[in-house]
This record gives C-alpha cells, structure tokens and sequence, in this order.
C-alpha cells in the first residue's frame, strides 16, 4: 500500500514512511491509493473470527510489507485486548463502548496501535523520536499510556489550560519519564495550529525527529476501523446493516468508519453527531465548509472548529457533495441537550452516558425520528395514488414493499467517570471510580504552561528541556 498527501505535492510513500512522517512534506494528510475490499464471505462470517484475527485482517492491506505479519498479529494483540460491548439501551439502540481500555476512551485503540508501530521502525532510526500531539481531552491520555517508556520516543502533549476534564488531565500529566505535557492558555485549535507549525518549519525538522500521534497520522486514524467491525460481528440484524452515530470532534473516527464501509462493511448510513462545534453540521446543510473558532462545551473532546481529518472524507468521496450526504448525515447538539439526554436516558433505561455518548445518542434518535416522518410521508403519498387509481378504476392490488425496519448504533467513546462533576451532578450520584484511575488520581500533575505561541514551542523543543 502506498500513500500519498492529500494536498498532492509531495512524494508517495509507504506506511512506514507515512507513520515516522505523521504528516506530509505539504502540510497534506496522507490517504491510501487503493481501499481494499474485503472478501464478502469474510464480512458475512465475522463472528467466526476473533478479534485479533478481524483487526490483522483488516490492517493488513494498509501495512503492506513494512510489518511483518507475525509481528502486526502481535502489535494488533496487544491493542485490542479488552473487550469492545455492544450494549442495548432502547428496543431498537445499542451503544458501542468504547472505553473498556487503559485509559477508558475510544482512543486507545489508535495510541496502542500506533505506538507498537513506530516502536518498531525506530529500532532503525539512530536518533530519538518526538512525538508531537494536540489534544482536547482523550487523545493525550491514550497518546501518554501507549508511548509510556518506549525506547527511542519522547512525547509533548499541548492542551488546552483548563479545557479538559480533571480525569483527563491527570491521565496526560502524571505518567512522567518521556511523556512531556505543555499546558496551553488557549484553545485546543491553537494547540493543533502550533503542532502544524511545528511541522512545517524546516529549520525544526532539520534539527529533531518530529512526528505526529494526532489522528492525522495514518497509524492513529486507519485501526480505528477495528470498531465498526466488533461492532457488526455483534450486529443480530444482518439483513439491515446499522445505521451508526459517531461522536466527532476532528473527525478521525468516522472518516475510519466510512473507509470501513468503503471496503465492504454493511452499515446503512452513518451520523455525525456534533456539539455546538457544528463546522461539519453546517456543510452538509449548505454544501458550503467555513472553519470558525472553536467554543467550549461539556463534549470537550469535540471542541474543534476546524477539524483536519474532515479533508480524508472529501479525498474518499472525490469531493463530491451528492455523494458524501447520500452515506453521512449531522445534528448539532447543545450542552443543555446533552445535559437533558443523561438526565433522560439515565432515569428512563438505568444507562449512564457520559457527554459525548450523549449526543452521539440524541443525534441517533433525531436521525430515526426523522426518517420515520418520511417514511410516513411516503406513505401518504401512496396512499393518494391508490385512492386516485380507485376512482378512476385502474386499482389492481399489489404488494407495497414495507420500509426497512432501521437499528442504530451510538460511540460511548469515553467512561463517565472522566466527567465526574457534570455526569454526577446530573444524575443524582457517585460513579465507581476503577482502581487503576484512583491510583492515577493521587499521583503528582507535571506540566509547563505556555502561551499560545509557535515561538515558545519552538524554543521549548529546541531547548531539550523536560517537564
């Protein structure tokens, strides 16, 4: 499998070279030359396979022959080693969670996985990787617990001061040793736009080893795929593929659940579920992507007002409007829905969601509502057309197909207990703390504050110094 930038001017490369990259040469994202379509037999047979064995199978065409297979069936062993539940809620919603891992959010997976990887290809660097990544609130903890104390990596963490939730914080600050946290007094897009600099100056990139552990990399974004399928193995309805509802801040996750669809996956329609960050939300309304500043909500980890991966969807859909809003839909969901949907979904099915969940779950609901209206409309309509054939006397009964009967999935992509003063406070109390964040909890916050300026990261990276 080759590579190439999505801005399309530099150099095609293979996986390898795109994961150490992180980023290309032209400030493009790096997107495969060819989706593979899997085998149909495969698809249909997936509860025949384990997890592991669904993952390599899945991965394996995007690594090409930079990996040897022995060696990503053992990297993919250890990322999807804890379990991926498809809950049910409601008679006709499931949740798919997604924070059964280490840090309890969705973004394990990515981390676990591009971590094993690039711990492999710097075994024939011969110098020391940076691991340079932004966050707006999970990204950072799975990002530090993947990299934490593999050889040949150091890891700079920028966040936003103040805009992620205590959990968070904690999971990104008090690992020490190589992971290194840069307290922004800023948004999360102005910690994203100095990583970009960063990137770009090739006075920095001359003097360190820079890549990426956002879901700009190719090793972050491709695994999770992984999802889509766990979640369709445990799918009863093969019939009617799910319609699927994905909490989206930098659209990494969904744009690998289109690519998963891409290469075969039966999912009927996909739903990106947006908090008052509603850039994408707003395009597939007008057709028209105007990126604004990002503003901060309960969902912290979909603050984004310009998410880079939005860029991957129009690449797979060769930038046509027609064809992106026939497979993806959007609602934007405020805090006070949010807040109302926990409070809701919690008093009415004994199911705790956290923020993101939440509106990933009233999206879901929005989008059925509003299919069931037009299926009724529908059938109004062919109601006035039987009656005008009556009346005219050209009725002869026949079979009216019955519209397809949907079921949706939602991402519960981060445990509540990460927003434990809001959720808590919602409904009405204490969410078990797990041990091992307990532990986490008590240990010592190391970071270095930092203005929002290009020119103090730069010094800071340059300087060599640790926090």
């Amino acid at each position: 499998m080759r590579y190439f930038s999505t801005n399309k001017q530099a150099p095609v490369v293979d996986f390898k070279t795109a994961t150490i990259q992180g980023q290309a040469p032209d400030k493009g994202l790096y997107f495969p030359e060819t989706i593979p379509v899997l085998d149909k037999d495969f698809l249909q047979n997936l509860a025949r396979f384990s997890n592991e064995e669904i993952a390599f199978r899945v991965i394996q065409p995007y690594t090409g022959d930079t990996i040897p297979a022995d060696k990503l069936m053992e990297i993919v062993k250890e990322t999807v080693n804890f379990p991926f539940p498809l809950v049910p809620v409601t008679d006709n919603t499931w949740a798919l969670e997604l924070f059964h891992g280490p840090t309890l959010a969705f973004k394990d997976v990515g981390a676990r996985f591009m971590s094993r990887c690039l711990g492999y290809f710097v075994k024939t660097i011969d110098q020391p990787v940076t691991v340079l990544v932004a966050t707006s609130g999970d990204t950072g903890g799975a990002v530090a617990n993947g990299f934490y104390d593999v050889d040949g990596v150091n890891v700079v963490i920028l966040y936003p001061s103040g805009k992620v939730s205590p959990v968070q914080e904690q999971q990104l600050t008090a690992l020490g040793k190589n992971i290194h946290a840069l307290e922004i007094q800023g948004s999360f897009d102005d910690c994203q736009h100095m990583v970009k600099q960063a990137f770009a100056d090739t006075e920095l990139t001359d003097k360190l080893f820079l890549t990426s552990a956002n879901s700009i990399n190719v090793a972050r974004w491709l695994p999770q795929q992984f999802y889509y399928f766990f979640a369709y193995k445990q799918w009863t309805n093969k019939t009617i593929g799910p319609v699927i509802s994905v909490p989206s801040g930098n659209f990494g996750n969904i744009c690998a659940g289109l690519l998963a669809q891409q290469s075969g996956l039966p999912v009927a329609h996909f739903i990106a579920a947006c908090n008052a960050n509603d850039v994408v939300t707003q395009y597939l309304q007008t057709g028209s992507l105007d990126v604004k500043p990002a503003v901060a909500t309960l969902s912290n980890a979909m603050d984004v007002g310009n998410p880079s991966n939005f860029v991957r969807i129009l690449e797979m859909f060769a930038q046509q409007y027609p064809a992106i809003v026939s497979k993806l839909s959007s609602f934007s969901v405020n805090d006070q829905e949010t807040e109302a949907t926990i409070d809701e979904v919690y008093k009415k099915y004994n199911y705790i969601l956290d923020p993101h969940g939440a509106v990933g779950f009233l999206s879901l609901q929005r989008w059925m509502e509003r299919r069931e209206e037009r299926e009724r409309e529908t059938e109004r309509e062919r109601e006035i057309e039987r009656e005008t054939e009556r009346e005219r006397g050209e009725y002869r009964s026949h079979s009216v197909p019955r519209c397809a009967s949907y079921g949706g999935i939602f991402l519960e992509t981060a445990h509540p207990v990460k927003f434990p003063g809001a959720v808590e406070k919602i409904i009405g109390r204490e969410i078990i703390v797990p041990d091992s964040l307990e532990r986490l909890m008590k240990a010592e916050k190391k970071s270095i504050i930092m203005k929002p300026s290009y020119q103090h990261l730069k010094d800071y990276l340059l300087s060599g110094k640790k926090v």
